[in-house]
C-alpha cells in the first residue's frame, strides 16, 4: 500500500441498516467537497445540522450533522469532514455517487489509519495496536491495545535506539581516533555496559513475548480421554451451549469441536476432541483420534476428561503434562475418585451432567490461563514481527559484543543493524515491506 495525495471517503461505522451512520471524507479536497455538498458549510470541530444534496441534480440526499476537522490536528493529519447521516443503503449510494462526481475516490482497507501513519500521527506498533483494539473481545486484549496505542511498547524501542546511538558514538570515536592508544579500553569501558543491560532487556521481553501474544492471539486448551468419559458435555456446559452432539454410543464425536471463552478476559479456544481408545470401528473415527492427539499436543493446556468408575486409560494419561488438569467426571453417581493421583496434575471431581464442581474448576481454570499471559496493562512484543526484530537486534548486539575492543569498525556494523532492527517495531525503517500484510486486516472505513 501506499498513501496517494487525492482525497478519499467511506463509512467509518458499522456496514448494514442503522439509524446513524458516519461517513469520512479526507484528503485536500476533503473541506470543498463537505461545503459543496452541505448547505451549511461544515465548521471547525463544530457540529452543525445540514442539509446533504447531489452537486448535480441538486436532489436532497439525506439531512443530518457534519464537522470538519482541520489537519494536521486530526486522525489522518489531513483536513477531515464527517457526515453523521441515516445508515440506509439508499443514502449511502447516493452520498458515495455524490463524492464521486466531484472527485473522491473509495478508502483502501485500513486507508485512513495509513495516511495518519505516513504524517506522524501514530507508528506502526499504534496502528497495529489500533487494528487489535477494533478486533478486540475480551478486556484484556482491550487494556493491551490500548497500553500499545499508548505508545508505551514504542517509547521503550525508542528509549533502545537512543541507548544504540550511544554505543555507536563511542565506537565511531575508536574508528576516528585509531592512534590514540588508550582510546580502545575507553570505548571499550563505556559501550560494552550498556550493551550488555541493552542485551539482558532485550532478552527479559523477548523471553515474555509468547505471553503478551497469548493475550492478543488466545489460549488453546484441550478436551481428551476416552469415549463417553463426559468431554462433549462438558464443553457444552462450558460453551453454554449445544456445540458437540451427546450419545452414548461410543465414537460420536469424530473431528475437533471449538467453543470460544472468555477467562480472565483472555480469549480461549476450547476443543472437544474424538475419544482415545486402542480400538476402533472404521478410518473415520482413527483420523479422529489422529487429530485428538495433535491438538493435545499442540495446546497450551490439557484437560483430561475421565469416569471415576472407568478410571482413566493409559492413552489419555501419556498425553497429559505438568500443571494440566485431570477431571472425574459423573460425581454425580457417587463413584469415590481413584487414589492416588497423578503427580503434576490438577485433580478435580465434578459432574458435566448435573454442574456440580464445574464453577470451582473454571475459576482454577481461570487463574491458569491468566497465569499463562500476565497483564494486558503491560507494554510487550504483542506480534510475531516484533519479535522477530528483537531477535534481529540480539544477534546483531551478541556480535557488536565480541568485536568491541578488537574490531570497532565491525561492531559499529552491527550495532546499527541492531538499531535498524529495532527501529523496524515502530516502522522508523523497513516499514514498506509490513504495510500490506498490516493493513489488509483493517476495516475499509478505518
Amino acid at each position: 500500500m501506499s498513501a496517494r495525495n487525492d482525497t478519499i471517503f467511506a463509512r467509518a461505522s458499522g456496514p448494514g441498516r442503522a439509524g446513524v451512520a458516519v461517513y469520512r471524507i479526507s484528503g485536500p479536497q476533503a473541506r470543498l467537497f463537505g461545503s459543496t455538498l452541505s448547505s451549511r458549510a461544515p465548521r471547525p470541530r463544530e457540529i452543525s445540522l445540514t442539509t446533504i444534496s447531489d452537486p448535480t441534480s441538486g436532489e436532497t440526499i439525506d439531512r443530518g450533522l457534519a464537522v470538519l476537522f482541520e489537519g494536521p490536528a486530526s486522525f489522518t493529519g489531513e483536513d477531515v469532514v464527517e457526515f453523521h447521516l441515516h445508515g440506509s443503503r439508499a443514502v449511502e449510494n447516493a452520498l458515495y455517487e455524490a463524492l464521486s462526481t466531484l472527485g473522491g475516490r473509495p478508502a483502501e482497507a485500513g486507508e485512513f489509519t495509513l495516511r495518519a501513519l505516513k504524517n506522524g500521527k501514530l507508528d506502526l506498533a499504534q496502528a497495529e495496536a489500533l487494528a487489535d483494539l477494533i478486533d478486540a473481545e475480551t478486556v484484556e486484549q482491550k487494556r493491551q491495545a490500548l497500553v500499545q496505542l499508548d505508545g508505551r511498547l514504542s517509547v521503550v524501542a525508542e528509549r533502545w535506539r537512543v541507548q544504540l546511538l550511544g554505543v555507536l558514538s563511542a565506537l565511531e570515536a575508536d574508528i576516528d581516533f585509531p592512534d590514540e592508544g588508550d582510546v580502545p579500553a575507553a570505548i571499550a569501558a563505556r559501550a560494552g555496559p550498556v550493551v550488555d543491560i541493552l542485551l539482558e532487556e532485550l532478552r527479559s521481553y523477548l523471553s515474555d513475548a509468547a505471553r503478551c501474544r497469548s493475550i492478543r492471539e488466545g489460549i488453546s486448551v484441550a478436551l481428551i480421554g476416552a469415549p463417553n468419559a463426559g468431554k462433549s458435555s462438558l464443553l457444552n456446559r462450558l460453551a453454554g451451549s449445544e456445540v458437540a452432539i451427546i450419545s452414548d454410543q461410543p465414537g460420536t464425536t469424530r473431528d475437533v469441536l471449538i467453543a470460544r471463552l472468555d477467562l480472565a478476559g483472555v480469549p480461549v479456544s476450547l476443543a472437544d476432541t474424538a475419544g482415545l481408545r486402542d480400538t476402533h470401528t472404521d478410518e473415520v473415527e482413527q483420523e479422529g483420534m489422529r487429530r485428538a492427539r495433535a491438538r493435545a499436543e499442540a495446546a497450551d493446556i490439557r484437560i483430561g476428561v475421565a469416569d471415576a468408575a472407568v478410571g482413566i486409560p493409559r492413552e489419555t494419561l501419556k498425553l497429559l503434562k505438568t500443571g494440566d488438569y485431570l477431571l472425574w467426571n459423573k460425581a454425580d453417581l457417587g463413584v469415590a475418585v481413584p487414589r492416588p493421583s497423578p503427580a503434576g496434575l490438577t485433580v478435580l471431581a465434578l459432574s458435566a451432567r448435573t454442574g456440580a464442581g464445574v464453577d470451582p474448576f473454571v475459576e482454577d481454570l481461570a487463574r491458569a490461563v491468566g497465569a499463562l499471559c500476565g497483564s494486558g496493562e503491560e507494554a510487550g512484543l504483542t506480534r510475531i514481527r516484533h519479535q522477530r526484530a528483537v531477535e534481529e537486534a540480539i544477534a546483531a548486539l551478541v556480535r557488536a559484543r565480541t568485536q568491541i575492543e578488537t574490531a570497532p569498525e565491525l561492531a559499529a556494523e552491527d550495532a546499527r543493524l541492531a538499531a535498524r532492527a529495532l527501529g523496524q517495531i515502530t516502522g522508523a525503517v523497513g516499514v514498506e515491506d509490513v504495510l500490506a500484510e498490516i493493513f489488509s486486516s483493517f476495516c475499509i472505513g478505518k
